[in-house]
């Protein structure tokens, strides 16, 4: 599958996504590299990262957040809370919204929209609040959308995200336990009225038994849909 839009894709496991722009602006999404057990050792040295999008608190979204974030100064996007978390880390550059917001950030447009999850921030074997879990829709310079659907169960108000952005790539989790399942993954597609799919949070833990290959089976009967299966540090351009 090529997207043929001057965008590269990395899966690097889990949740996390590395993109790269058009506008030649590195992106990641769910910043758990180096401690990512799925991520592909080649891949856990990040020499360059311009932008960083967190969906919630949960450390196999944000373990790496303040690292990375020290480390390369990119601009910070999340939610309100959780980027005030970040700020007393030492991370600058964040820049909190929270659901139903947009924000262009490097000529890049953020929407935050709605997730199923909790997001407790685990901070010194405490839980602390961290607002609430999310997904985002990004429109890249070139006008190209994905939704990065972040943990979440499937919800009605997807048939909105559909209506109202029109995404072009999904990425949904299809885990199982802590996120939707592939059934529910599938319902999804259905809702968000999908053409292209990634699956994402399977495989990493023993735990997450939700598969692509059950979820294309659940999915057969949708015209025109490709769930694109990936394997960690592969790249999809």
């Amino acid at each position: 599958m090529q997207l043929n839009r001057d965008i590269a894709i990395t899966w690097l496991g889990h949740s996390t996504f590395k993109i790269e722009t058009p506008g030649g602006k590195t992106m990641i999404i769910d910043p758990w590299v180096q401690q990512n057990p799925a991520c592909p050792e080649e891949l856990k040295r990040v020499d360059k990262l311009d932008i960083m999008l967190v969906t919630h608190g949960h450390f196999d979204h944000i373990a790496d957040a303040v690292e990375l974030g020290k480390a390369h100064k990119p601009k910070v996007v999340g939610v309100y809370e959780t980027c005030h978390w970040l700020a007393s880390k030492g991370v600058e550059n964040t820049s909190g919204m929270n659901k139903g917001g947009t924000q262009n950030v490097d000529g890049i447009n953020v929407t935050m929209v709605h997730a199923d999850h909790s997001c407790g921030i685990l901070d010194n074997g405490q839980i602390i609040y961290g607002g609430e879990a999310v997904g985002y829709v990004v429109e890249f310079e070139n006008g190209f959308k994905i939704y990065h659907a972040g943990d979440t169960n499937v919800f009605g108000d997807m048939r909105i995200i559909a209506e109202l952005y029109r995404p072009d790539l999904i990425m949904l989790p299809i885990g199982d336990l802590y996120t939707m399942s592939p059934r529910e993954a599938a319902y999804a597609c259905r809702l968000l009225s999908a053409k292209m799919v990634i699956p994402m949070h399977h495989g990493t833990f023993p735990a997450l038994t939700g598969t692509p290959a059950k979820l294309r089976e659940l999915t057969q009967d949708i015209p025109g849909l490709e769930i694109i299966e990936l394997k960690p540090g592969e790249t999809l351009k």
